[in-house]
């Protein structure tokens, strides 16, 4: 009876609206006073229209009578148990359980849960980690990490092109400082014979923690020792200019660096489609400033190369942009403009983001208008900057260690994934060979929901205690409600009975019919959370739909019901409800295990 095309379900307030729009044409006002909104009194109503008040001016009457009038039309359709008028002049409506049934039903026989793929997909380069190799991830890295895949995850359920890529600090004096540090330790290695013209060895001469050693060691003699800089300086200088045994060096770096740089961001189950860095963005740059010259976008300023990108509309000074200094040495400036040209010749997208620290936005804000007014980019590319807050300790200041330094990433998913261990076999409802698989999941889901939960641009407090409570709007709180319905969902299994051809029927109570309202809502989650790039939003709709669903739960005894018909569609709903939570983490970027 209510069935329309699955690859085209409209969502349930678009379908509300049009019902609401008819009945005002045909009351002689103008549709465009028809919006409808999700009540905000639940306890009077589901959905309301609030029209007939900024109708009244337009019509001089009184918005009582215009909303009776609206009222009148929608008394008998299929759509309403109840739609009435209530003083000054709402327009307060209840839909009917038959009609919302029919709505999950079709949600549910659709493959992507009644989400329309975008009409028009775009090609979307996301750029969401700027690590640098040779040194370990710190929490620092977290955020990019955690919001730029769920952004991307987002982008690929709505049917767009996503392209995830890591941008590598692999250029700059760093590589230096570790040419210079192993060339005292290991002066025999064959990479410093100039005169050296064989193959070099496929090993790398050191490991990842020895690397993770020498960079640090490197970095405090540069300080306190002149001498030993400006022969880091040098060696970087060689390395660019392309001298071989540097370059192979170079080349170990990377590939131990990367290898171990893969390794944790898979922990975090973040995973990129390029692996590209400043040294692949080098090959660009000459022809970069050669363009900018010559088409009169940079001129030289103290005899510092710069490109002006203030505008009149600007209410505080935006400094030149520095496309090189006056020795000639590039900038993050140039490497950041000659990516996104590589990125539009190898790519041509519409949009290109980037999720970075919002510190950062005068630099981005610097780069995005020099792209822009020197026409790196097509002009209908976008160029967009997610700036998110810092992640603060319980002090309120940056996340430390105990001792007071940067906490590397891996020490921080050992402490939750110890402390939900602890957590889950205190419980003990976890067989003991998985409770550690589990306690990563559930960890994950702590670190993840914790982070993702905020508004991205707001600064938050990591608190362990609170990110790993099974209570409260917490990953583990989701995560059990989602394992709490793959338990009766499998013992109906056990039973010998099947959920296909049942069909969702009308709510018998009001903890069912909530949690079907919040079920219908999804589809009008999804791509406006995707659009804002604001994964938040996503949280606190699954917040919403667990706490229905578990109110639904302690209210209903699901197994038991001895009424085989009524019980078949309860277990459709609850394979419904399963189906969206697990669509949704899956876009935040974590699984549920299958028991806890």
């Amino acid at each position: 009876k209510w069935k329309w095309s699955n690859r085209q379900m409209k969502k349930i307030i678009e379908k509300i609206e049009e019902v609401v729009k008819e009945a005002f044409a045909a009351s002689e006002y103008d549709e465009k006073f028809a919006k409808v909104t999700v009540s905000n009194r639940p306890d009077l109503c589901e959905y309301q229209c609030n029209g007939a008040m900024a109708a009244a001016n337009t019509y001089k009457k009184a918005p009582i009578m215009i909303a009776n009038s609206v009222v009148e039309k929608l008394q008998d359709n299929e759509m309403f148990e109840n739609a009435e008028a209530v003083n000054p002049g709402f327009i307060n409506l209840k839909l009917k359980k038959e009609f919302l049934a029919g709505y999950l039903n079709d949600m549910l026989a659709d493959e992507k849960l009644s989400v329309e793929e975008a009409k028009n997909p775009k090609t979307i380069v996301i750029d969401y980690g700027g690590p640098n190799v040779a040194k370990p991830l710190h929490v620092g890295h977290l955020r990019s990490a955690i919001i730029g895949e769920s952004i991307k995850r987002m982008g690929r359920f709505l049917g767009h092109k996503v392209i995830g890529g890591v941008h590598l600090g692999d250029w700059g004096l760093q590589m230096g400082l570790i040419i210079t540090e192993l060339s005292k330790r290991q002066p025999d290695l064959v990479y410093f014979d100039e005169s050296y013209e064989g193959e070099y060895p496929k090993e790398a001469p050191f490991t990842v923690s020895e690397l993770e050693e020498i960079y640090p060691t490197a970095s405090g003699k540069s300080k306190e020792d002149e001498a030993y800089k400006n022969e880091a300086l040098e060696a970087t200088l060689q390395l660019q200019k392309g001298r071989r045994g540097y370059r192979a060096l170079w080349q170990h770096i990377m590939e131990v660096s990367v290898t171990d740089l893969k390794k944790n961001y898979a922990k975090l189950k973040v995973d990129f489609d390029l692996w590209k860095g400043e040294a692949d963005a080098d090959a660009y740059i000459p022809a970069m400033v050669d363009y900018l010259k010559e088409n009169g976008y940079a001129y030289l300023d103290q005899g510092a190369l710069v490109v002006d990108v203030k505008e009149e509309t600007d209410t505080k000074e935006i400094p030149p942009c520095m496309i090189l200094k006056s020795d000639g040495a590039s900038l993050y400036n140039t490497t950041d403009l000659a990516t996104i040209v590589q990125r539009m010749e190898d790519y041509k997208p519409d949009e290109i983001i980037y999720v970075v620290d919002k510190r950062q936005e005068l630099h981005f804000v610097q780069v995005f208008r020099c792209a822009k007014k020197a026409k790196l980019v097509d002009e209908n590319t976008q160029l967009s900057f997610v700036g998110f807050g810092t992640m603060n300790g319980k002090d309120g200041k940056p996340f430390k260690t105990r001792e007071g330094g940067v906490m590397r990433l891996e020490r921080l998913i050992a402490e939750i994934n110890e402390e939900m261990f602890k957590k889950i076999t205190e419980n003990r409802s976890v067989k003991d060979e998985n409770a550690e698989k589990t306690a990563q999941m559930v960890g994950l889901s702590a670190i993840k929901y914790g982070d993702l939960s905020n508004q991205a641009s707001k600064d938050y407090i990591f608190d362990i205690e609170r990110f790993t409570s099974f209570e409260g709007n917490t990953g583990p709180y989701i995560l059990y409600t989602i394992v709490r319905i793959k338990s009766i969902l499998s013992r109906y299994a056990e039973s010998g009975k099947s959920v296909d051809e049942k069909t969702i029927r009308g709510a018998v109570n009001d903890s069912e019919k909530a949690l079907m309202l919040e079920l219908s809502r999804f589809n009008s989650i999804i791509a406006p959370a995707f659009e804002e790039k604001a994964p938040h939003r996503i949280c606190s709709y699954i917040y919403d739909l667990a706490n229905a669903f578990n109110s639904f739960y302690h209210e209903t005894k699901i197994l038991s019901e001895e009424d085989e018909e009524k019980k078949a569609s309860w277990i459709c709903l609850l394979t419904l409800t399963e189906k969206v939570l697990e669509t949704c983490i899956d876009l935040l970027g974590f699984d549920a295990p299958d028991r806890m």
